[in-house]
């Protein structure tokens, strides 16, 4: 999959209209309509700002897996977690696993 058409299948995805794009990434609703329609290609900046409007890094963009979106709530849990001690991420491993009853 290219980059426009990730960008669309995204944006199908949630259901979103260029303006709705434009919103959240910061940019003009021309600048999105222009990529979309003119099938050109965004600037690194421009894709950067794409990804954060929809609330991913540009490493799950291009990634070709599962796509995890990340939330305001999943960014507080990792830097949470980046702060924890070995010992204390396999607690907290464990503690998630026993609540969600996944061994």
């Amino acid at each position: 999959m290219d980059i426009l058409e990730k960008i669309n299948q995204l944006m199908e995805d949630r259901g979103w209209t260029a303006y709705r794009l434009a919103k959240n990434s910061g940019l003009s609703e021309s600048t999105i309509a222009n990529i979309i329609r003119r099938n050109t290609m965004p600037s690194f900046p421009t894709l950067e700002a794409i990804c954060n409007g929809f609330g991913i890094t540009l490493s799950q963009f291009f990634a070709e897996d599962e796509m995890v979106e990340l939330t305001p709530d999943l960014k507080d849990l990792f830097n949470a977690w980046r702060s924890l001690s070995p010992t204390q991420k396999t607690a907290a491993l464990q503690m998630i696993r026993a609540m969600s009853n996944r061994q």
